[in-house]
C-alpha cells in the first residue's frame, strides 16, 4: 500500500465507521499518547527498564501502526499530501546531510 493509498484508506474508514475525524487538537494529543506507548515498549524491550508483572509485552508493530494512523488522520485533516511531503523531506535531508554522517567519526 502506498502512502497515498493509506491516506485514502484512512479517509474512507473515517467516513464509513468513524462518523467524522476527531478535531486536529484531539488527534495531536492522541498522537503524543501513541508515541508514549511506543516509547514505553522500547524502554522495556531495548532499554534498561523491565515489564511489570501485570504488563503484557505489546507489539511494536501495532504501536507504530497506531502512530501512522493518527499521523495520516492529521495529514488528511490539514490537506497535507504525505507522499509529496516525504519526497521533499528526503531531498532536504540529502542536500543538507549528504556528507555529514559519512564525515562523522562517531559513526565509524
Amino acid at each position: 500500500m502506498t502512502i497515498k493509498e493509506s491516506q485514502e484508506a484512512v479517509d474512507q474508514w473515517i467516513k464509513t465507521f468513524g462518523v467524522r475525524y476527531f478535531s486536529e487538537l484531539t488527534n495531536m494529543t492522541i498522537l503524543m499518547e501513541e508515541v508514549g506507548e511506543l516509547a514505553r515498549i522500547m524502554s522495556r524491550k531495548y532499554g534498561d527498564q523491565s515489564f511489570k508483572g501485570n504488563e503484557n509485552e505489546k507489539q511494536l508493530s501495532d504501536e507504530m501502526a497506531d502512530i501512522l494512523w493518527v499521523l495520516i488522520c492529521l495529514a488528511n485533516q490539514t490537506g497535507v499530501d504525505l507522499t509529496e511531503a516525504f519526497k521533499k523531506n528526503i531531498e532536504k535531508k540529502t542536500l543538507r546531510d549528504k556528507d555529514r554522517h559519512k564525515d562523522n567519526e562517531k559513526l565509524h
